[in-house]
């Protein structure tokens, strides 16, 4: 992977700290048990192998203290996702102004959730005013307002998906979590590009 992209995401980070183990053959997980996992020492020998690499560690939902402890202590910066921040009240730990680790990556969304037009397009009315509020946007223009906030936050790093550059909507999301026929199948061509998008993100990063 590191031959072909400078920055490697590990996904499901928790279970480097703990995961649930079942008996093979099982037809659910119901039966199993909580096994710890490698740790800090299989890190440790990758990148004693491998040297200085970067890499993210994916660690959305509950995944507990001792994985943030884990993720610290290996200096690897975590994940933050805007449009989970308008989906709760101002303490939401996921709203720019409660991020407090600059040693973080921040989306818009990620290929698990909706195009943020999309999103927009669902939430409730309490959320999209709060989000309109927050930024003082009128909300004719959520993908470039989320991509702005992610350029404008404390993190390390900000990703945005190209749906989003584009300004897509749920027509062009990448997966749907929990589905298992019809993901996957969002491609674009060159022509699709333009060079507004590239004034928009040179505007927004300088």
């Amino acid at each position: 992977n590191l031959s072909n992209m400078d920055i490697l995401r590990i996904d499901h980070f928790r279970g480097f700290d703990s995961y649930w183990e079942i008996p093979f053959g099982s037809e659910n997980a119901i039966k199993g048990k909580l096994v710890k996992g490698p740790g800090k020492e299989l890190f440790d020998e990758i990148l004693k192998e491998l040297g200085e690499i970067e890499i993210i560690a994916e660690d959305l939902g509950d995944v507990g203290p001792a994985t943030e402890l884990l993720r610290k202590s290996l200096d690897f910066p975590g994940m933050k996702i805007l449009q989970f921040g308008f989906e709760g009240e101002s303490d939401n730990v996921y709203l720019p102004h409660n991020l407090e680790d600059s040693n973080s990556v921040i989306y818009s969304g990620t290929h698990d959730n909706d195009t943020s037009k999309g999103w927009y397009e669902k939430a409730s009315e309490k959320n999209k005013d709060y989000y309109r509020k927050y930024l003082n946007v009128s909300g004719e223009d959520i993908s470039w307002d989320f991509i702005r906030l992610a350029f404008a936050s404390i993190s390390k790093y900000a990703i945005v998906p190209i749906q989003d550059v584009m300004s897509l909507d749920s027509d062009d999301r990448m997966n749907l979590p929990g589905v298992g026929a019809g993901n996957w199948q969002f491609r674009y061509t060159s022509d699709m590009l333009n060079k507004e998008y590239i004034k928009g993100l040179s505007y927004i990063s300088d």
